[in-house]
């Protein structure tokens, strides 16, 4: 019985974890602090390098190779702005040039092969960057960025270039960012602002502009990364330097495909380590926009679903527009850590405060009714026939006196509270002048959030331009909707960070002796039969029913006999994919006679269909549970991903299924099952007894250690169905699809 094993495996990973806890020792690799031997159980990383790139942000020598003082040529105006960025940030220009002497009066030199090892950054102003790579090289230039299109985001033929380029960069030792970028690395960065920052990456420069701008509205951006094709640098580059920052307080991102899906977890996974929020906007949730998203950056966007459930598991706050990325990422910043989950709805007007508190309550917020006591204190200063239980209504007049603040204080020392939030629907001054006052006043003395909407559609007034604004401890929104997303992101991703347990410590260091045995089953390049299937499933401890496998009538009864009447025949095959709809699955067979007729309608129907068969099964009749599905299949970015959901026949008309990318743990096994939108059906509905959802968790558990030792070799799995039994009795494969890689 399986539900006698529960537990062993998760506390067999578990052991492993233990044994891999010392300090892993550091290697310097390509410039990169790497780990050195921390590798799961099929090779690869389980920590992401962190490239240094301090002299790219801040160098100390820049060449810039096709500078140009001419008038009215492109070259010219890029140069003039590299100079002024150099002069900012205290570095040396350093022309190159074939023909000329000078450029904008500072001495040039005629060719990269002439520049010394001081350089830090080449700004390559070519068409064609290939030949002066292998010249930085000679020059032991550190960095390069190459502006020039016409690679990856053309075509086959660009692409082709930009893979001989790729691998000029990693023959040469410098990192290359680009092609097809921009000039947004060195723009001017506010330095009047204080604060933890936002970082921003992006593969298209112009979408990062509303964050970038978010310095006008007092929040300060530290850094500016448009990676453009990612030939070398790439997202996740910036991803693990920016979050051992200590200047950065979040990191927002603008992803139309990623290069390595396993790069960017890795990365992802340092942020979550450190607690540095990660926001992203990821295009492709559409097919029209994966095709364009491919079209520009001539990478891969992969499966929304993946895509969407991998960020998750790594904390990565996926949101859709631009605004949202710009509120959220600067509300993440610079707000402290909550020391409640609470959301107390703050108004002057009661129509305000239940719309404001539908609208949070339906996205997942919290918000607490005020106790008995709390209420009779806020209504010393509030009107009596007024509601103060949460959202609170002042009625309006409280807020132009001293009124005010004392509602506020009161609130915010409510031990349940750990967020307050005033929507102002439109200015009235002088009082909604006085209330934006009180909430900045109030923000700098408490360690709770509070959150501003400001609804004037003009934002001129001057509570909101100075007051709101000037504030660096009230968040202000616009929207509702930015605001109520923004203030969830920020408690779901405290949440996600106390105590996070990164999911690469639940992969597997060596393989396990079940590894040994499946591999003597796989057979490259071929689907397997349902019976050898079962086999791999049987090598890793999931329990499939009593079977047989025969080859002719009396040992089909014979068979019988020893599984136990009743018992299902199907006929097994490699090239049978859904046995049933051919009638080649018969269950109930209760006679010798039902045994010998059903094996030779079988074996007639394959043969008229002209299946070759290694066998029909006799096997043991389950009784009824629930039906699930557990499978693996590979995503083109993230590698082998597992999938939990409703079974059964109807399983691609339900399409109520989680996936996740493996390694993951056992909590995060029990997450995939709440996600399920049929997920009540494991508790036990109309009379029918829980589910044994122990047994569940532990072969979804199972199924990923198969993912990653096979990773290889296993190009699908799918268990269908799997036959979740009473609570304390297991679950059952009953039907199984293996295909090798």
């Amino acid at each position: 019985m399986l539900g006698s094993t529960h537990g062993t495996f998760t506390t067999d990973l578990r052991a492993r974890v233990v044994a891999c806890g010392e300090q892993p020792t550091r290697v310097a690799v390509h410039g990169v602090a790497a780990v050195e031997g921390d590798t799961d159980v099929s090779g690869r990383p389980l920590h992401a390098p962190v490239p240094e790139l301090d002299r790219f942000f801040r160098p100390e020598v820049v060449a810039v190779v096709g500078a140009s003082d001419a008038e009215g040529r492109p070259n010219t105006g890029i140069t003039r702005q590299l100079l002024d960025w150099a002069g900012r940030v205290g570095a040396r220009v350093v022309p190159v040039h074939p023909t000329r002497t000078s450029v904008f009066g500072i001495d040039c030199v005629a060719s990269v092969t002439e520049l010394d090892d001081s350089v830090d950054l080449a700004v390559l102003l070519v068409a064609d960057p290939l030949p002066v790579i292998e010249q930085l090289a000679e020059a032991k230039v550190r960095f390069a960025v190459a502006f020039a299109s016409g690679f990856a985001e053309t075509g086959e033929e660009g692409a082709a270039a930009q893979e001989r380029l790729a691998a000029a960069v990693g023959r040469s030792g410098l990192r290359l960012l680009g092609p097809n970028t921009n000039l947004n690395a060195f723009e001017r960065f506010r330095e009047d602002l204080e604060g933890p920052a936002v970082a921003l990456i992006t593969q298209s420069g112009h979408q990062g502009r509303p964050v970038f701008t978010m310095q006008e509205l007092g929040v300060r951006l530290s850094h500016w990364a448009p990676t453009g094709n990612e030939a070398d640098l790439e997202t996740a580059d910036f991803l693990s330097y920016f979050a051992h920052r200590p200047e950065v307080g979040a990191i927002a991102c603008y992803v139309e495909g990623l290069k390595d899906g396993r790069s960017f977890l890795l990365a992802a996974d340092q942020a979550a380590r450190r607690g540095v929020p990660v926001v992203a906007v990821k295009v492709g949730r559409t097919e029209a926009g994966a095709r364009m998203a491919a079209s520009h950056t001539g990478k891969l966007t992969g499966a929304d679903k993946v895509v969407d459930a991998a960020m998750r598991q790594f904390g990565v706050i996926r949101v859709d527009g631009l605004d949202q990325l710009q509120d959220t990422a600067a509300l993440l910043a610079r707000a402290r850590r909550p020391v409640a989950d609470g959301v107390v709805v703050y108004s002057i007007s009661g129509g305000t405060g239940a719309h404001f508190s539908d609208l949070a309550t339906a996205a997942g917020l919290t918000l607490p009714t005020l106790s008995r006591a709390k209420q009779d204190e806020l209504h010393q200063w509030i009107p009596p026939y007024l509601s103060v239980a949460n959202p609170v209504d002042n009625g309006g007049h409280p807020v132009g006196d001293w009124r005010g603040r004392k509602i506020i204080d009161a609130i915010l020392a409510d031990p349940e509270v750990g967020v307050l939030i005033c929507p102002i629907t439109g200015p009235f001054p002088p009082m909604s002048d006085k209330l934006a006052q009180d909430l900045v006043d109030a923000a700098e003395e408490t360690d709770k959030l509070i959150c501003v909407v400001w609804g004037s559609p003009v934002g001129t007034e001057d509570a909101y331009r100075t007051t709101l604004l000037g504030s660096s401890r009230v968040a202000t929104f616009r929207t509702f909707g930015n605001c109520i997303g923004a203030v969830k992101a920020y408690l779901d991703h405290h949440r996600f960070t106390t105590g996070y347990r990164s999911p690469f410590d639940e992969a597997p260091r060596t393989p396990s002796p079940s590894f040994r045995k499946a591999q003597a089953l796989m057979r490259p390049g071929h689907r397997l039969s349902e019976h050898a299937a079962k086999q791999l499933l049987r090598a890793y401890g999931i329990r499939v029913p009593r079977e047989q496998l025969v080859t002719s009538a009396a040992a089909a009864v014979r068979a019988a006999g020893l599984v136990g009447y009743p018992v299902v025949m199907k006929a097994s095959g490699a090239q049978l994919a859904h046995k049933t709809e051919l009638g080649l699955v018969k269950v109930g067979l209760t006679s010798a006679s039902q045994i010998r007729d059903t094996y030779r309608e079988l074996t007639d129907i394959a043969r008229y269909e002209g299946i070759d068969l290694d066998g029909i099964l006799v096997c043991q009749m389950v009784p009824r549970g629930v039906e699930m599905v557990v499978g693996v299949t590979r995503d083109p970015l993230f590698g082998p991903t597992v999938t939990v959901g409703l079974g059964g026949v109807l399983v691609e008309v339900l399409n109520d299924a989680a996936v996740r990318v493996p390694p993951f743990g056992e909590r995060e096994a029990r997450d995939m099952l709440d996600e399920l939108r049929g997920r009540a059906l494991l508790d036990g509905v109309r009379g029918a007894p829980p589910a044994d959802v122990d047994a569940l968790v532990e072969v979804v558990l199972r199924v990923q250690r198969m993912a990653l030792e096979l990773d290889g070799e296993l190009a699908e799995l799918d268990i269908n169905p799997l036959m979740v039994l009473p609570r304390g009795q297991g679950a059952v494969a009953l039907d199984a699809l293996a295909v090798c890689r």
